[in-house]
């Protein structure tokens, strides 16, 4: 594939709720410009862009696949993201690398949450984007509904640029609003037809109110418009380009991806209308805390951002990235400003699915790949050794699902750590966690779906078998009274004995943990006090009640005794022990848990259930305020051990609608009667270990 010019590249993310036909719609545009033969199927796991083992036996994408398509002399990026909610860190780096997007709606389900919340997206960022009515062949579907639905709940910039003919079994093209035509498929190929009679007043109006958008875009159309003047073709399309580059005008289009119907017309609508990376024109990057500009342009120095790495256990790591400024040969000595590090291309090439295009050459503008990089990652900035600069890197959600894993055969552990850093370069909405208290390793993500991906990849990758279980808690121990105590070691059996004497005061308090002494005429030497510090230390790593760790305790000496040829550090250090465990259970113990607060967004239409259920999760609502976009932010606090599978609660609560982070606060007491529960369970576990 020859190398194209940064205004002859358009880069475009296919975005939409899951099984709405992203990848079967790149199939239909390999296969009508001739990349392919024949047309895959996601159903029979033969497409271009699903070509992981993962994404082939669950029938889904998992994660973006790059299809370079070349038509008409330019070329066009399509980037093939996962409808899947727990994948959604896929979007972000999709849309990183392309100017414009194309949402995918099924007309047969109407809008859905992920078309609802790729659509949120779109408009958050103000994103150039087309929307594809896919489907238009299924059973019962009714065009006119989802017309009304899209505009009223996603809104009015969504105009119909093509109205179809036919519905279900009778589908079969369509009517081109911007230039008056009909057109008719027999499999891939186009022909133009009569504009049906009925269909032509339609057309008509669609097209007036088009006009007056157009001439909303430039102050010389408007004049125009107002005295009456038709514009021309020209003037069309760029007041057309102009609003859709704005995010003012969202174009729709209709067609089936499973019978190729609209897809060479869907890439006309992409080459007129979506931005290319020329017209985006710069981008701004640092250097020393000082903003640096680069053009995209071929003739600036070379910078690229990396928005996806994928990790093979046989082909090694496949680093894409995007050129934002110059180009890159196979030869470019490539320098990585996030890191700071030199870095040696493995190659050059394009990615089409799995099958990698050699090329010599990628402009600015243009989606690459490379091999092999060492320290690369995906966020990262390459630039020009001698021009550098650094972008800002991608941010992405934060995990809100945790499990720990546990290997199932012995002596797995090091591979395990290995195998999840790799997953986790692959994938930076997963996270590992060591919890150093618990002793347990645990993984993060979206939810349940990509945490089931991530156990078959090590299975199947690295040949790691492991379970997921819930995380275990990190609950303290205090105490919530007070009690003065005497711990007495004494040992005399033959040869040099051992006495220690401590009365020892212990009390609640609100730092960790207080040591002081009220020692009068020396009943314990002064060069035993820190053996008895030692001793007390050593001993709040394990309470009494559950073995945790134990918190806000002042322990006081303030007597003892001792004896002039028996007493030692380490004497006294037992007493201090002895005294500890007497002091714990004569001063009141009690189990605390963590508690951490919660901010959860929701549509305002489950306020009820929401709230409803965090009162049975012991939970406490804080407060409550209305977003910019009419969804309703809770803030609330409940216990941790409550909280594990809120990920996965939610989003049935919900319809996957309703999002949420959370972080630790503070640790409180635990209800009386759940404490001897988890107190019995401890005991329990220690007692089989």
């Amino acid at each position: 594939m020859k190398a194209y010019p940064t205004d002859k590249i358009r880069n475009v993310a296919l975005l939409g709720h899951s099984s709405n036909g992203k990848t079967t719609l790149t199939e239909a545009i390999l296969f009508a410009t001739g990349v392919t033969t024949r047309q895959g199927k996601v159903t029979d796991g033969n497409t271009v862009s699903d070509f992981d083992k993962q994404e082939i036996a669950r029938k889904v994408s998992i994660g973006t696949s790059v299809i370079p398509i070349e038509w008409d002399n330019y070329k066009f990026n399509l980037l093939d993201t996962p409808g899947y909610f727990d994948f959604v860190g896929e979007m972000y780096g999709a849309k990183r690398a392309s100017e414009g997007s194309i949402l995918l709606v099924d007309v047969s389900s109407g809008i859905e949450v992920g078309t609802e919340k790729a659509w949120k997206n779109l408009e958050k960022y103000s994103t150039p984007r087309i929307v594809f009515v896919n489907k238009m062949d299924k059973e019962n579907i009714n065009f006119e509904k989802l017309l009304e639905d899209l505009k009223s709940e996603l809104g009015e910039k969504i105009i119909p640029f093509a109205l179809p003919i036919g519905l279900s079994n009778d589908f079969r093209g369509f009517v081109s609003v911007i230039d008056g035509k009909a057109y008719e498929y027999n499999g891939k190929v186009r022909k133009e037809i009569p504009v049906p009679a009925d269909m032509k007043s339609a057309v008509e109006e669609i097209r007036e109110s088009l006009m007056e958008k157009i001439a909303e875009s430039d102050e010389e159309l408007m004049e125009k418009y107002f005295e009456g003047e038709e514009f021309t073709p020209e003037e069309v399309e760029k007041g057309i380009k102009a609003s859709v580059a704005s995010g003012d005008l969202a174009p729709l289009v209709v067609g089936s991806a499973e019978k190729t119907i609209g897809a060479d017309f869907l890439l006309e609508m992409i080459r007129k209308y979506i931005p290319s990376p020329a017209d985006v024109g710069t981008f701004k990057g640092t250097k020393d805390d000082k903003e640096i500009i680069r053009k995209v342009d071929v003739s600036e120095p070379f910078s690229a951002v990396v928005f996806k790495t994928i990790v093979d256990p046989f082909v090694g790591k496949l680093t894409l990235f995007k050129v934002v400024s110059g180009k890159i040969t196979k030869d470019t000595e490539v320098f990585n400003s996030t890191k700071d590090k030199t870095e040696k291309l493995g190659g050059l090439f394009l990615l089409r699915g799995k099958n990698q295009l050699e090329v010599t050459e990628i402009q600015a503008g243009d989606i690459g790949a490379t091999s092999k990089l060492n320290y690369t990652q995906t966020g990262d900035t390459l630039c020009d050794k001698g021009n550098q600069t650094l972008y800002d890197t991608i941010s992405y959600p934060q995990p809100t699902l945790f499990m720990a894993v546990e290997p199932k055969n012995k002596g797995d552990e090091e591979k395990i750590g290995t195998s999840l850093n790799k997953l986790m370069d692959e994938d930076p909405t997963f996270v590992i966690e060591r919890n150093t208290e618990t002793k347990q390793l645990l993984i993060g993500g979206q939810g349940n779906m990509q945490l089931a991906v991530i156990v078959d990849k090590l299975k199947q990758n690295f040949g790691v078998d492991v379970l997921l279980k819930s995380p275990k808690i990190a609950y303290r121990e205090t105490i919530k009274g007070t009690a003065s105590v005497q711990g007495k070691h004494k040992k005399q059996s033959g040869g040099a004995g051992q006495y220690g004497d401590v009365h020892i005061r212990f009390e609640p308090c609100e730092e960790e943990f207080v040591f002081a002494e009220e020692i009068f005429g020396g009943s314990v030497p002064r060069n035993f006090w820190p053996a008895v510090e030692k001793g007390l230390r050593e001993s709040l790593e394990h309470g009494i009640l559950a073995g945790c760790p134990v918190v806000n305790v002042k322990a006081t000496l303030f007597d003892g005794s001792y004896h002039d040829v028996d007493s030692n550090e380490m004497a006294f250090k037992l007493a201090a022990q002895l005294a500890f465990k007497k002091g714990m259970e004569a001063a009141k113990p009690v189990l605390l848990e963590p508690i951490v607060k919660v901010d959860i967004v929701i549509p305002e239409a489950y306020m009820g259930d929401v709230m409803g259920d965090m009162n049975k999760r012991r939970g406490r609502i804080l407060g409550m305020e209305q977003q910019a976009d009419g969804s309703q932010k809770i803030t609330a606090e409940a216990p941790h051990s409550e909280m594990f599978e809120y990920a996965i609660d939610l989003r049935a609560m919900t319809q996957a609608r309703g999002s949420f982070t959370m972080e630790f606060t503070r640790y409180e007491e635990v209800p009386a009667m759940i404490a001897e529960k988890i107190i019995n369970e401890y005991k329990a576990e220690r007692e089989n270990h």
